[in-house]
């Protein structure tokens, strides 16, 4: 079983799509280990995107993403990132297929609706930055 980390940012909260995106992740037959709502905070923001850092679009990223509350989850599966992924869509919704998250609800790339680990290693480092081992399902 694999495990990856999903976030539902901002807009997707807002525009209370968290129900639809969950939904999605459970018909695929994915299951849901670990979910929380919550408002990072600037260090966690930074942190997540570190990889980002030294991009002229780090700072837009960071204060998205610490401007309103997000839903983190962690789901298993066989396939996990990939599969997440495929739901997800692409990162540019004008280049997300249809029947995808981001294809069916997101405009613009800046506020494209959720973040999914995009590699096994990420989703390890994602999921421990984001939760504690006991607030996970075994």
């Amino acid at each position: 079983m694999e495990r990856t980390f999903i976030m539902v940012k901002p807009d997707g909260v807002e525009r209370r799509l968290v129900g639809e995106i969950v939904r999605r992740f459970e018909q695929k037959g994915l299951r849901l280990v670990g979910m929380k709502l919550l408002w990072p905070d600037r260090e966690l923001a930074e942190n997540h995107y570190a990889v980002h850092r030294e991009r002229p679009f780090f700072q837009d990223l960071v204060n998205f993403i610490t401007g309103g509350p997000v839903v983190a989850m962690v789901w298993e599966g066989p396939n996990a990132v990939r599969l997440t992924r495929a739901l997800i869509g692409a990162t540019n919704p004008l280049d997300a297929a249809p029947g995808t998250i981001r294809g069916d609800f997101a405009t613009e790339i800046t506020t494209n609706l959720v973040h999914g680990s995009d590699s096994v290693e990420t989703a390890e480092k994602e999921i421990a930055l984001w939760f504690r081992p006991e607030e996970l399902l075994r």
